[in-house]
């Protein structure tokens, strides 16, 4: 069948590690994008693509029908969608795109407002990180009405793989808390292993090679461990407060679902722990700092001086 939705008129909302990578491949693909973040520096390089700048979120939701978002924080997004200025009050805006982690009773929440004003909410938070966003490469995770979601399909898939989830608002932001406390929980529980076997005097670059050989293997040991903690960098891309805001809201949505989440909380543990002692700013790789520091050792190929 012939889509009329090839091409799209797009607003972006909030171009920063992730958003800023979407917003450029949505325009590499031949959408027209009208762009808002609070930081100049942000749109700069989008309006040098032809984005159109806006003042605010509901200037973006004034000019077109379709307004994604990807926002890092709850108090964000509710101020973002129902709040002063928000997409809520826009006079074109029929369908909002969340590209953001909510968890899926915020997301029913806005749902809800934005549906007194006849604006549909489509949840579709994204996995696979920094580099993922960059290649094109990451799971989409969508939530909303069948024939809405067959409208931004197209879009949507310029990120990667779309996976549609069901049609209850908040039904992807459920798929993504899994995916992201698997994702926390490897991170962690690599940590400890890789410290206990450093603390025997086993080498920590051939313990990953054993452990991704074997089946232990998990993201952390396959991506973060070789690219940003053996060489000490630190910087894979991903802050310790988004991690832990994303095992929290797995953590409170376990609870409410009355499911056994012991894992969860041991993990979460971990995650606040880190975030005290490093900072939110921080790499979610200093979660092995942490581990390292009450363990007494280094883990990496830089030695301790």
């Amino acid at each position: 069948e012939q889509r009329s939705t090839r091409f799209m008129d797009i607003g972006f909302i909030g171009l920063g590690n992730m958003g800023q990578p979407m917003a450029r491949r949505l325009i590499q693909a031949g959408h027209k994008l009208v762009v808002y973040d609070t930081r100049n520096d942000a749109v700069a390089p989008l309006v040098a693509m032809g984005a159109q700048l806006a003042s605010s979120p509901a200037d973006v939701a004034d000019r077109v029908e379709t307004v994604m978002a990807s926002l890092p924080s709850l108090q964000i997004s509710e101020k973002v969608t129902t709040g002063e200025g928000g997409v809520i009050h826009g006079k074109r805006i029929k369908r909002f795109i969340d590209l953001s982690t909510t968890g899926s009773r915020v997301a029913a929440k806005i749902a809800a407002a934005l549906a007194k004003k006849n604006i549909v909410q489509i949840d579709s938070p994204v996995s696979g990180g920094v580099g993922g966003a960059t290649k094109g490469t990451l799971a989409v995770m969508v939530s909303g009405p069948k024939a809405e979601i067959d409208l931004v399909k197209d879009a949507l898939a310029v990120f990667g793989k779309v996976f549609v989830i069901g049609e209850k608002p908040g039904m992807a932001q459920t798929m993504k808390l899994a995916n992201n406390f698997l994702s926390a929980t490897a991170m962690a529980a690599t940590s400890e292993a890789v410290a206990m076997g450093v603390k025997a005097g086993l080498d920590p670059a051939v313990m990953i090679d054993v452990i991704n050989a074997g089946s232990g293997r998990t993201t952390a040991s396959d991506g973060k461990f070789p690219q940003a903690i053996l060489p000490r960098t630190f910087n894979y891309g991903f802050a310790t407060a988004l991690m832990l805001k994303d095992v929290r809201l797995c953590f409170d949505e376990a609870k409410a679902l009355n499911v056994p989440s012991a894992v969860m909380n041991a993990v979460l543990d971990q995650w606040e722990t880190t975030n005290a002692e490093y900072g939110g700013d921080s790499d979610f790789t200093a979660i092995v700092k942490m581990i390292e520091k009450r363990a007494g050792v280094i883990v990496g190929t830089e030695k301790k001086r």
